[in-house]
C-alpha cells in the first residue's frame, strides 16, 4: 500500500514539475509549484521525515509560495510571460546532461533498506529545545515578527511607487 502512495506521490511530483515549466501563465505555474512542495513534503512523511515533512509545508508551501504569488501580483504585465529566448537550446542540452547525470548517479547507487535503518524521533527532541528549560521560542518568535515587518515594509514601498 505504501509502495502505491509513493509512486502516486513520485507521478504527481513529476507532473506537476513539468507544469511549472509548460505552463505559460506564470500564476498557474505558481500553483503548480505549490502542488509540486506539497508532494515532495508527502513524500518526506513516507520516509518518516516528519520534522522535513513540516519544515516543507511551513517554509516552501507556506511562506515562498505566498512570496512568489504576492510577487507575481504586484509586478506589472507578469500575465504575459517571457517569449523564448536564443539561449533555449543551450538550456535543453544543459538540463538533458543533468537528467542522465541523476539518472546515471540513481542507476548506480545502492540504497539502504527501510528495515536496516532504525528511526529516530525528529520533533520530540526539536519541541524539547524549544519549549523546553533552555529553549529558543523567544528567539524564534523574535525572527518571526522580524521578518513579517520586513515584508510589510517591502509592500508599502512598492505601493508608494
Amino acid at each position: 500500500m505504501l509502495d502505491l502512495v509513493f509512486y502516486l506521490f513520485a507521478v504527481l511530483a513529476v507532473v506537476s514539475a513539468i507544469a511549472v515549466i509548460a505552463v505559460r501563465d506564470i500564476f498557474r505555474a505558481a500553483l503548480c509549484l505549490i502542488l509540486l512542495f506539497m508532494t515532495v513534503a508527502g513524500i518526506y512523511l513516507l520516509l518518516h521525515a516528519d520534522f522535513l515533512a513540516i519544515v516543507q509545508i511551513l517554509i516552501y508551501v507556506g511562506a515562498i509560495s505566498i512570496l512568489l504569488i504576492v510577487a507575481i501580483m504586484l509586478t506589472r504585465d507578469a500575465r504575459q510571460g517571457q517569449p523564448l529566448g536564443k539561449l533555449k537550446y543551450l538550456a535543453a542540452a544543459v538540463s538533458f546532461l543533468l537528467l542522465g547525470t541523476i539518472l546515471f548517479c540513481l542507476l548506480n547507487v545502492t540504497f539502504a533498506t527501510p528495515d536496516s535503518a532504525p528511526l529516530n524521533e525528529t520533533i520530540k527532541p526539536l519541541g524539547k529545545a524549544l519549549f523546553g528549560d533552555p529553549g529558543y521560542l523567544l528567539t524564534v518568535e523574535i525572527a518571526a515578527v522580524l521578518l513579517l515587518s520586513a515584508i510589510l515594509g517591502a509592500i508599502a514601498v512598492i505601493r508608494e511607487k
